[in-house]
């Protein structure tokens, strides 16, 4: 005769018994009263936890009555379902309405594609295999603001970090879809444009042919506008790009940009785009002679190189000066009438490295040529002040005052650089002594 085992710990603490207790025998009638203790104490310790968890719900939730229990377990399924729907379904259904759907059904399937490619940029590909890029473009001709907004902020997403994307882009037509009249077009719907522009302007550096013709009336509207700041730095960038490309110099040129470009490099907010795109713009035969032309020329150039607080400009239209006055004497005459060379010295003091090393050359340019201009000569000599006459003692004086401004200037600012660097070198000296000595207390031994 088999003898049953009887329960351990585990199976008496367990939530579960068997229907029916196992076979006993009859040599052991406590097994049987041990079993029926255990299933009893195990469903009163079940109640007692439920009813302590009823107690708990109810007295935080301050007593809900049957209605509000039966919205939030409604409120729960459905974010329940929500979540159940992954992208893959959401994407086909945004690419089916915004094929097949209505025009309203279309703008949210667009707001919802640019929220997809935003969150995972990987289904940038795959929506471009969906052909979502030409419908997308069909839509910023259309008179609704905000369709024509969602439509542009979808292609943004779709051209963002992928040359393919951008090249079905322009290939779709986006370019013929510019509105040829701004003053139509809202100051966001302005600056998608841009954005999109800045985009696609970075085909230019490739093997892609990109009409520049088409961009440029966009772009000069937008420039000589009420825009934004942010807008116009959008184009700026777009015409940085283009200007990369020496085939788009001359279309550049010939808008009547490079006037724009002049005015906008007086406005600090916007000069660093504006003269990075003169200063391509000036190593061509026709962009060097439209400046040499332009009368804001050297005036505002001059101007700039007196911006101690934009070293990245003042680099810039120092090398612009560079460029316009080599082999140009006519225009280093022009320079020096407008006071170029008391601002060369300025920068070559206080201004940044490659600010300085470019305003030294300029000012080599103008000593040689006055050097030159000092030799003596065969044929009538004109009469000369004498060096110790009042107006040159006059002219010394200030001179030498001038000169001793500038080195007081240049002493402060070294002074400056050097305290700063002697309190950063003593700061993590402090630092590197701190970490040793904590670090060595941490040490056993």
């Amino acid at each position: 005769m088999r003898s049953s085992q009887p329960p351990t710990m585990s199976d008496s603490s367990s939530s579960s018994f068997p229907a029916s207790p196992p076979p006993s025998s009859s040599s052991s009638p406590l097994w049987l009263l041990s079993y029926i203790k255990l299933h009893f104490f195990a469903r009163i310790r079940r109640f007692i936890r439920s009813k302590a968890a009823r107690k708990r719900c109810a007295s935080s939730s301050g007593g809900f009555d049957m209605a509000s229990i039966r919205g939030v377990e409604n409120e729960v399924a459905q974010v329940l379902v929500r979540e159940g729907e992954n992208d893959s379904t959401v994407l086909q259904r945004s690419v089916k309405k915004l094929h097949f759907g209505s025009w309203e059904e279309k703008e949210k399937a667009a707001k919802e594609i640019a929220r997809l490619v935003r969150e995972e940029g990987k289904t940038r590909k795959l929506m471009a295999q969906l052909g979502v890029i030409p419908a997308l473009v069909a839509m910023v001709a259309s008179e609704v603001p905000g369709r024509r907004r969602a439509a542009l902020t979808a292609l943004i997403e779709l051209a963002n970090g992928t040359y393919t994307n951008k090249a079905l882009i322009v290939e779709a037509g986006i370019l013929s879809k510019l509105p040829m009249n701004i003053d139509t077009v809202d100051e966001l719907t302005r600056r998608e444009f841009a954005e999109l522009l800045l985009s696609l302007s970075s085909l230019a550096n490739t093997q892609f042919p990109l009409a520049s013709s088409e961009i440029l009336p966009f772009i000069s509207s937008i420039l000589q506008s009420g825009s934004s700041f942010e807008t116009k730095k959008s184009c700026l960038g777009t015409l940085f790009n283009l200007s990369t490309v020496l085939d788009h110099a001359g279309p550049l040129v010939s808008c009547g940009l490079l006037h724009n470009l002049l005015m906008l490099s007086t406005t600090k907010e916007l000069s660093e785009k504006a003269l990075a795109t003169l200063g391509h713009l000036v190593v061509t035969l026709m962009g060097k002679k439209a400046m040499e032309n332009s009368p804001m020329v050297p005036e505002s150039l001059i101007e700039i190189l007196t911006w101690e607080d934009k070293p990245k400009c003042q680099e810039l239209s120092a090398y612009i000066l560079m460029i316009l006055g080599h082999q140009s004497s006519a225009l280093r005459e022009k320079m020096a009438k407008s006071g170029i060379v008391q601002m060369l010295l300025e920068v070559s003091l206080l201004g940044s490295p490659l600010a300085q090393k470019r305003a030294i050359k300029l000012l080599q340019w103008f000593k040689d040529e006055r050097q030159a201009n000092m030799r003596p000569h065969s044929g009538p000599q004109t009469g000369r002040i004498a060096i110790g006459s009042p107006i040159n003692q006059r002219e010394a004086q200030e001179g030498k005052k001038m000169m001793k401004s500038l080195v007081k200037q240049s002493l402060h600012k070294n002074l400056e650089m050097i305290t700063q660097r002697a309190n950063a070198a003593a700061d993590s000296f402090k630092l590197k002594t701190l970490v040793i000595s904590t670090s060595s207390k941490s040490l056993p031994y």
